[in-house]
């Protein structure tokens, strides 16, 4: 079945448009993560220190039931895990939600008075200091610094170091989109959207090594026609493969997003967020960076 046919379409043409855009989206995402940084954002219990306490009841507890009896007493922003092999339930309290008391106490207290006829018993109660949460902050961007840098070395080796500038170029937009969202939706940031950040960043490159791959075998088969009109002819014979490899997994990811339970509805988003951005960015960022850069390069040796 052929889902899209021959398309013409003036990506090139596009890309002081493109390059706006994806610029104010930057400057969000940077923005967003110099206060991930600092430690100012909306941080989850992973990065900011708190309690976690993972209970197992004799029935089965539905997690509305359970986040009802913690607002109850205070505890309205704690993050709930069901686990759903013995009845388990994992309660996170940040030390910046919790009211005063300890943490444990308060949260066996509740579903004491607000559950009585539901027996439990704490089977773990774990508290993550600052010192943790800092150091843990500071390791998850030197993880993505780090898969920057070796995204740039592979497109470089794999390509052409133009290449490797317009991926990197890519992904970074990506990441920082994906913090931009997040921060204007203060959206909690913890371990699960990092998890997110760099699963999006291995997406949206394996998306424009695609199209390189077709830009780099038209450049060698044609070299009277412009840069410009090889990349949007290359591009528009892969559309098809991208728009659908895009839409496989953002259903995907949307079914997560909808009926993927409160656990995994942030983690979810990401990773929408990141299937819509990752298309656009192969598009009309990596390529249009590479395309300028060559451009430049060839007047120079002119």
């Amino acid at each position: 079945m052929e889902f899209i046919g021959k398309t013409h379409f003036d990506f090139m043409g596009k890309k002081k448009i493109s390059f706006a855009v994806s610029i104010i989206i930057s400057i969000i995402g940077i923005i967003g993560v110099v206060q991930i940084a600092l430690g100012t954002a909306n941080m989850g219990i992973d990065f900011s220190g708190g309690t976690a306490v993972q209970l197992k009841f004799a029935q089965p507890v539905s997690i509305d039931k359970a986040r009802e009896a913690l607002s109850k007493h205070g505890l309205k922003d704690a993050n709930l895990q069901e686990i759903t092999e013995g009845n388990k339930l994992l309660v996170k309290v940040g030390k910046t939600s919790l009211p005063q008391g300890n943490a444990a106490d308060l949260i066996q207290g509740a579903f004491q008075k607000e559950v009585p006829g539901n027996q439990f018993v704490v089977e773990s109660s774990t508290e993550i200091g600052p010192a943790i949460g800092d150091k843990l902050r500071k390791d998850t961007l030197i993880a993505v610094a780090i898969s920057l840098i070796c995204i740039v070395i592979y497109i470089a080796w794999r390509f052409d170091f133009t290449f490797g500038v317009g991926a990197l170029a890519a992904t970074l937009h990506d990441v920082l989109a994906m913090f931009a969202v997040f921060f204007l939706l203060n959206k909690e940031i913890n371990l699960l959207f990092i998890t997110a950040v760099l699963t999006i960043a291995g997406y949206s490159l394996t998306d424009t090594v695609v199209v390189f791959d077709r830009i780099r075998e038209n450049l060698h088969k044609n070299t009277k026609d412009s840069l410009s009109v090889i990349f949007n002819h290359s591009i528009n014979e892969v559309l098809s493969r991208t728009i659908i490899t895009g839409l496989t997994t953002f259903l995907a990811a949307g079914s997560l997003y909808f009926f993927g339970g409160e656990v995994i509805h942030d983690f979810a988003l990401a990773l929408v967020v990141g299937i819509v951005v990752g298309i656009y960015s192969s598009v009309f960022v990596a390529s249009p960076i590479v395309e300028v850069w060559g451009r430049r390069t060839k007047t120079s040796k002119a």
